[in-house]
């Protein structure tokens, strides 16, 4: 099409390529951020079989927040563009490209790409989905060597399927035998497609050197893995037993699930750093020697870090120990708008049914903004005051704010605002806790019920595990996460100008003083549309821990 062109509130501005969709990059205009856009052609919007796909692929996609996920914002239909789904815009490549131009790094960066691989599909398959089309394509690589795992156009979900029994799909070189030969399917086909993925991403080379469907198939069914090529790259026994173990062609064989992978690989990954730190800490011999497999690892990993100039540089070299100790992340730090808590990088227990998931570590703002801090945000940049401004009141949470005006602050600040996730974690800690203190239901920890503010530093026995106050209660708490409008608008009828149906949505997290406390606070949430302000919602900040 003729770009620049309109979709709603998306300004198309570039065709990134496709097939039977094509995909944008697109700007928001509403939010101001540049996002991805699929969208469904008309040709294939005549088959129903790819119709259903393309739904089912937002459909599930939309249901998993993870960091090695693709998010997926929006989709919905056109009048005159048709289906289309709305999607984080990554930059960086693919593994099939990253693995080609040599930009995958020495061993050890090569299993951190294995091992959030592994991070996503465990979570994903806790979330009872099985991708089913794992390959280097559906995996991509930012330029910080973060993973990403995409495409669930063929995806599978406990509740849904598009595949009558005996209909294969997939991509053939990474099917394990159970889907060539049309079986009922479990998580396990991944793993299998996992081993293959990590053949390739170890040797750059294919598992089976077969030019056929036929002999693809043939080879999935009845040739052993050649461990061979593994061998000849210098990979250390224990990750080639790995791989083998995830290839078997027996389901009873493989790692029955992600999680076993997961350690391994953090295991793989522990030996490999210290193996290369302590080759890099003996002296140089002057004379040639022949060297063992491990030490040949870490001398290669060595001398791929030396290089890492001229690649793509998915992680920087280790440091020394004493190094590491000496820039560990302060647990609090003080900026101009108030204190901030971190909030250390790992795993968490995310939502109702406390799900599995991980985040880089960041810091989250001790307490809400409050009134004094907004106030000098307004006087350096010359923005008016809120609505009912109580200036007498400088320790209350700054509230009749809209999420724009929260993260005009934010910037000004040098800060964001929080993710959902973030959110959580900061208020619940990692063990899935049903309130910041603990799973007592104690009403007297926090501001609930009682239909009127307080200072932002009260109840510091409700503090979160990181130290973060007032993260249930008080003032409902804005993030960066759209969401669906709610059904019932009734108290939202009064804004001028009158909401309009395609106006965006925000989550608000947190619960505020005029609800009395529930024990869904910490994992549910609200929305409200984003130009909204009220008595009762305002916000804290986030930013990455560097």
């Amino acid at each position: 099409m003729q770009l620049p062109a309109r979709l709603g509130k998306y300004e198309l501005q570039e065709f990134l390529g496709g097939g039977m969709s094509h995909v944008y990059r697109a700007f928001d205009t509403v939010i101001g951020r540049t996002v991805a856009v699929k969208i469904l052609t008309e040709q294939a919007a005549q088959d129903t079989e790819a119709r259903d796909r393309f739904l089912a692929e937002a459909r599930t996609a939309a249901k998993v927040t993870h960091e090695n996920v693709i998010s997926i914002y929006d989709f919905g239909v056109d009048e005159e563009k048709g289906l289309f789904m709305v999607m984080e815009f990554l930059q960086g490549e693919d593994l099939r490209h990253a693995i080609k131009d040599g930009h995958t790094g020495d061993l050890r960066n090569k299993l951190k790409i294995a091992l959030q691989t592994a991070r996503a599909l465990d979570y994903i398959h806790k979330n009872k989905i099985i991708h089913r089309d794992i390959k280097p394509e559906n995996i991509h690589i930012s330029a910080a060597g973060v993973v990403k795992l995409m495409d669930f156009g063929i995806a599978k979900t406990e509740d849904f399927s598009r595949t009558q029994p005996g209909y294969v799909l997939g991509t053939p070189y990474y099917m394990a035998p159970e889907q060539v030969r049309g079986e009922p399917l479990t998580g396990l086909v991944d793993v299998y497609a996992f081993g293959v993925l990590l053949f390739e991403l170890l040797t750059g080379e294919k598992v089976f050197a077969a030019d056929s469907v036929d002999r693809i198939f043939y080879s999935i069914l009845n040739v052993p893995l050649d461990v061979g090529p593994l061998r000849s790259a210098g990979v250390p026994e224990p990750v080639i037993q790995l791989v083998a173990s995830c290839n078997a062609k027996s389901v009873a064989e493989r790692p029955q699930g992600f999680a076993p992978i997961i350690a391994e690989l953090e295991r793989m990954i522990g030996g490999v750093t210290a193996e290369t730190q302590a080759a890099e800490s003996r002296p140089a011999s002057p004379a040639p020697r022949r060297l063992g497999t491990g030490m040949l690892v870490a001398a290669v990993a060595a001398a791929l870090v030396i290089g890492a100039g001229g690649y793509f540089a998915l992680r920087p070299k280790a440091a020394p120990k004493t190094e590491m100790a000496k820039t560990a992340l302060p647990k609090t730090i003080s900026t101009a708008s108030g204190d901030m808590v971190l909030v250390p990088a790992g795993d968490f227990l995310f939502g109702e049914k406390k799900q599995a998931a991980s985040l880089p570590a960041f810091y989250i703002d001790k307490t809400e903004v409050s009134n004094a801090a907004y106030a000098q945000f307004c006087q350096a940049t010359g923005r008016p005051l809120p609505d009912d401004f109580p200036s007498d009141q400088p320790n209350l949470p700054v509230v009749y704010v809209t999420v724009d005006d929260a993260r005009d602050f934010a910037k000004w600040a040098g800060k964001r605002l929080p993710t959902d996730m973030e959110w959580e974690k900061a208020a619940r800690g990692a063990d899935g806790r049903t309130f910041p203190w603990g799973d007592e239901r104690d009403a007297s920890r926090a501001n609930t019920g009682a239909n009127e503010l307080r200072p932002v530093d009260s109840f510091p026995t409700g503090a979160s595990p990181y130290g973060a106050l007032q993260m249930i209660g008080n003032a409902w708490e804005l993030v960066d996460k759209q969401r669906p409008a709610p059904s019932d608008l009734r108290q939202f009828r009064k804004m001028k100008p009158p909401l309009q149906p395609d106006e965006a949505w925000y989550m608000i997290r947190g619960q505020s003083a005029g609800e009395p406390l529930a024990d869904s606070a910490i994992w549910d949430s609200n929305g409200v549309p984003e130009r909204w302000k009220n008595w009762s919602v305002g916000f804290r900040c986030a930013k990455d821990a560097k």
